[in-house]
């Protein structure tokens, strides 16, 4: 999930990666979000901050929280968790 505020909006320069990966893996096994923390209160601790947060799922448990857009961090992130 792509965690974002209304001021700043989705990190776009990830999208590109994201796809990249969901090619590679099958569209079955990975699936992506964008949320906007100030309309969940369930995200209210990531607001105010002026980086990219990306929170990853497995089966609707938290496993791993990357800040900022590193995407070799993100690609391995992800991989390890699939």
């Amino acid at each position: 999930v792509d965690v974002f505020q209304a001021w700043c909006g989705p990190c776009k320069p990830v999208v590109n990666l994201f796809q990249k990966i969901r090619n590679q893996v099958g569209t079955d096994l990975l699936h992506f979000a964008v949320a906007e923390v100030d309309s969940i209160d369930a995200l209210e601790k990531y607001r105010g901050q002026c980086e990219p947060v990306f929170l990853f799922y497995t089966r609707g448990e938290l496993v791993a929280v990357v800040r900022g857009a590193d995407a070799p961090l993100l690609q391995k992130t992800i991989l390890k968790h699939l």
